[in-house]
């Protein structure tokens, strides 16, 4: 898909993530109970209509397949076929969800191949959406609710700012880690940083947010060596590319890629 066909769905894409993070905000601030699925995950009503309303508008903005973590799993006998399909995370941390401490998200991503080209992640409490779209950049906007106004493409474009963000920039190094899913790889990393860093600092955030951080400059590495499912990084690992960043796996200098026949992602790690 060419830049620009990329940028006209701006609009459309932004006011639909939306519309799923108001859904998703309307049963966190009630009552809500939680289910456990059959790998002990936890979902909640707010998942599903997140799903519904995105898998709904994806249909009909544009005729891919839509693979999203809330639906039945699609064998890789049928998903390999693909060239460009949609992957969804309607609701990025559930369990911070669950603590109501507002660390969640909305991932929407466009896969073309085995490479994301096109990220949103909406941050529902914070009324803050990042997107990004190969070779046209990585981008925020800190406050939505003037997007509801906005009817064209470049509206949209003159109300984002450009990431990263150079008055990031004085800082000791920074790592940011999972708050939910720590791993003994993660503390050597954070050592070996310490070693040839000296002082480190290190930021806890739930759901894809970390990859956010990194690619508005406010931290340089996320390791991530415990389980993430691929709706959990390709909207982050566009976003962090088109900052300038990496998403490698593991130590090496191979990016993650998509739709592979196991949807579990390596270990990986994101850098500056």
């Amino acid at each position: 898909m060419k830049s620009e066909e990329m940028t006209t769905l701006l609009p459309d894409l932004s006011w639909l993530i939306i519309a799923a993070g108001e859904a998703i905000l309307k049963v966190y601030e009630s009552p809500f109970s939680v289910e456990y699925k059959e790998d002990h995950s936890p979902l909640t009503l707010a998942d599903k209509l997140s799903h519904e309303i995105i898998s709904t508008g994806l249909r009909k903005l544009a005729s891919y397949p839509v693979l999203s973590e809330e639906m039945a799993e699609v064998g890789y006998e049928e998903r390999k076929d693909w060239t460009t399909f949609w992957l969804v995370d309607p609701l990025d941390g559930t369990k911070e969800f669950i603590k109501r401490n507002g660390e969640f998200t909305v991932n929407i991503a466009l896969i073309e191949g085995t490479a994301p080209i096109m990220g949103f992640i909406y941050l529902p409490v914070h009324k803050v959406l990042y997107y990004a779209m190969k070779n046209g950049g990585s981008w925020c906007i800190t406050n939505t609710d003037r997007i509801s106004a906005l009817k064209t493409k470049e509206d949209i474009l003159n109300i984002s700012k450009r990431l990263p963000d150079e008055n990031n920039k004085k800082r000791n190094f920074t790592i940011v880690a999972s708050r939910s899913h720590n791993s003994p790889e993660t503390e050597a990393f954070i050592e070996q940083a310490k070693a040839k860093h000296g002082k480190v600092d290190i930021v806890s955030a739930g759901s894809s947010i970390k990859f956010c951080l990194v690619a508005e400059g406010k931290a340089d590495a996320y390791p991530r060596f415990a389980p993430t499912m691929e709706w959990d990084s390709a909207a982050g690992q566009i976003i962090a590319e088109e900052a300038g960043k990496k998403v490698l796996i593991g130590n090496s200098v191979t990016p993650l890629s998509y739709n592979k026949q196991s949807l579990v992602n390596p270990h990986f790690l994101v850098i500056s």
